[in-house]
């Protein structure tokens, strides 16, 4: 990977830390890379490194991640707010988004805002609706400040609706493992809601898919933000 800059922007109240990552051979937009909860990008190296290998990848942490700062309040919808700064300032127009669990909540929270600025999204094992996730939240006393606002953040959100998805105006990929966190049945509703959807259940795979089968996911994504959608053959939902 060639690391072009990696460093601190202020968006708004937080202090965000970012790399920049990539030649960017591919034509259009680069790729905005956003990570799972509780994690630093660090945790999608294998996902940088192989994006980077055809785009600009941008790799912001997120309020309370990595190096970027705890700043109040921890929710999807100040992150999204954040991610949408960070397009405008950092990236200086639309990218392609990629966000896995947590990350791919905010990203497609950027993409409902804001769809001008986003070329393609794809969502890795992440929901629409909190109930979508298939275990609890840990709770606990003894846990950290960070932790706990995890927590209370994954209790009330994303609340999202079909009506909702239904107004996503963005190519989208929504993509899981086979014994994922995130239910079957509610990726199937997510990639049925939106407009213009595809839908990839990685077999033999969990909620960390990216890094269990790291070549397959890597050829999905690339493909997906590479390639046009092709003329299929016998369509159903896209007759």
């Amino acid at each position: 990977m060639t690391k072009h800059r990696d460093g601190y922007v202020q968006l708004g109240p937080v202090r965000t830390w970012f790399a920049d990552t990539g030649e960017g051979s591919e034509p259009g937009a680069p790729v905005v890379l956003m990570h799972p909860g509780g994690v630093d990008s660090t945790a999608l190296d294998v996902t940088t490194a192989s994006l980077a290998s055809a785009f600009r990848v941008y790799t912001p942490e997120r309020r309370g991640h990595g190096r970027t700062a705890n700043v109040s309040p921890m929710t999807f919808a100040a992150m999204a707010s954040d991610m949408i700064e960070f397009l405008e300032n950092v990236v200086g127009g639309p990218a392609r988004l990629a966000g896995c669990s947590d990350g791919a909540v905010v990203a497609l929270l950027v993409a409902l805002q804001r769809p001008d600025l986003v070329d393609r999204l794809a969502c890795v094992a992440g929901v629409f609706h909190r109930d979508g996730w298939g275990g609890g939240v840990s709770g606990g006393a003894d846990r950290s400040e960070f932790a706990r606002d995890l927590d209370d953040m994954h209790r009330s959100a994303p609340a999202l609706v079909a009506n909702d998805l239904a107004e996503l105006a963005v190519r989208t990929l929504v993509m899981i493992g086979d014994d994922d966190e995130v239910s079957i049945e509610h990726a199937a509703e997510f990639y049925r809601s939106v407009p213009v959807a595809e839908l990839a259940i990685v077999p033999g795979t969990s909620h960390g898919l990216l890094v269990e089968k790291p070549a397959l996911c890597n050829a999905i994504l690339l493909d997906f933000l590479t390639h046009d959608p092709v003329q299929t053959f016998a369509p159903i939902r896209r007759i």
